[in-house]
């Protein structure tokens, strides 16, 4: 008697369809982050910080929406 699973390796659907929201909810925070701190700067040296970090959080955006789980 041989029991043979095969083991799935691709990714539940509804953990597929949470990343991609995740990420486009990161671009769209992003981009009001990015657009809220560029036409509010006073101060240069803060709002360089929150500059980068919005960059980042968009780019974080884009990597989750065009990730393939494999």
């Amino acid at each position: 008697m041989e029991c043979s699973a095969e083991v799935s390796t691709q990714a539940p659907i509804g953990l597929t369809i949470m990343e991609k929201l995740i990420g486009l909810i990161m671009i769209a925070v992003g981009a009001l982050w990015l657009y809220t701190t560029y036409t509010n700067m006073t101060s240069i040296s803060m709002s360089a910080i929150f500059l980068v970090l919005s960059a980042a959080m968009i780019g974080i955006g884009i990597l989750l929406v065009i990730a393939k789980f494999e």
